[in-house]
């Protein structure tokens, strides 16, 4: 590693570290704004004065919130996220236990998204103003504005209860049972595929098509090359740093909203897991999700900057 790329990467992460502190303050000082009291609630019916006080000094939140505040930062740069209120399960644990179905939806998603919007977006933009052309704006235009859960219903619907091919909700490890493991993921997969890939779709038609209009190209088309050799060679490689900042994007994006996917398909992830902690007010929980997926954002943002140099050599970081 040069001295440059050393001195990006650690300015990088002082930056997320910053950005991070950032997120754990509005998110603790959110948190405690909402209405609502975590520790009646993980009581339920087994409620007592005693055992409500016990709870409240057990968890720290009889401490003044400022002290809270620093108690937590503490205790995260250990790894401590402190304990869950419904499970009493360390959050750390609980975080680590939904994280391999979100990412394993993620990744899915964000091949979808890609096997949708590439050859649509790089057809497009070398057929501009054809017929075929108005129909992939058309059609991506669509699949940004329906709603992920009407999709993931619609899906349901046809597959599921019409058709009966694959099952409507659920999941299954990857590492445990493979094909069971795709039948489940397909649908809300291809739920959060559509979005990106039609989000993408129009990102890759601009990029592409501000290359084709290059000097470069004309130059290359008036030598003779090959059109074949002409898309590969300087218009797809050229076009391919728009599209990796907005591939990162929609992967970071992903990993952080689908939250309405996994509640409709009954997915166990973290989304799922965050809308199961703010019903039941689960602080420790929320907190150290918001945390994770703040924290994810980040570091795909960071590596996607550090690709822009491996697909275009002319990039150096600075």
């Amino acid at each position: 590693m040069n001295r440059k790329l050393l001195s990006f990467v650690l300015r990088r992460l002082g930056h997320t570290a910053i950005v991070l502190v950032g997120v754990i303050i509005v998110v603790f000082t959110l948190v405690h704004l909402v209405p609502g009291d975590p520790v009646r609630v993980a009581l339920g019916t087994r409620y007592t004065p005693e055992a409500y006080a016990a709870l409240r000094e057990a968890s720290g939140l009889d401490r003044p919130l400022i002290v809270q505040f620093f108690s937590y930062i503490g205790n995260a740069l250990t790894g401590d996220l402190g304990v869950s209120f419904r499970s009493g399960n360390p959050v750390t644990l609980v975080l680590l236990e939904r994280l391999p179905a979100t990412l394993s939806l993620a990744a899915a998603g964000i091949i979808i998204a890609l096997l949708i919007s590439f050859p649509l977006g790089l057809y497009a933009a070398l057929h501009e103003g054809k017929a075929l052309d108005g129909v992939i704006r058309a059609v991506s235009q669509f699949g940004v504005s329906v709603p992920d859960f009407w999709m993931g219903l619609m899906l349901i619907t046809f597959f599921s209860v019409t058709l009966g091919w694959l099952p409507p909700s659920g999941y299954v490890p990857l590492t445990e049972d493979p094909l069971g493991w795709a039948s489940h993921v397909l649908m809300p997969a291809f739920t959060v595929g559509v979005v990106a890939g039609s989000i993408m779709t129009r990102y890759i038609r601009s990029a592409v098509l501000d290359v084709v209009g290059s000097s470069y190209i004309r130059t290359a088309k008036s030598k003779g090359i090959k059109h074949r050799t002409v898309v590969m060679r300087h218009i797809v490689r050229n076009a391919l740093v728009p599209v990796v900042t907005i591939g990162g994007i929609q992967m970071a994006t992903m990993l952080g909203g689908l939250i309405v996917v996994e509640v409709v398909f009954a997915w166990p992830g973290l989304g799922r897991l965050v809308y199961d902690a703010v019903l039941s007010r689960d602080y420790a929980v929320i907190q150290g999700a918001v945390l994770l997926i703040a924290g994810m954002f980040l570091l795909i943002n960071l590596l996607v900057d550090l690709l822009y140099a491996v697909v275009d050599p002319r990039i150096r970081v600075s």
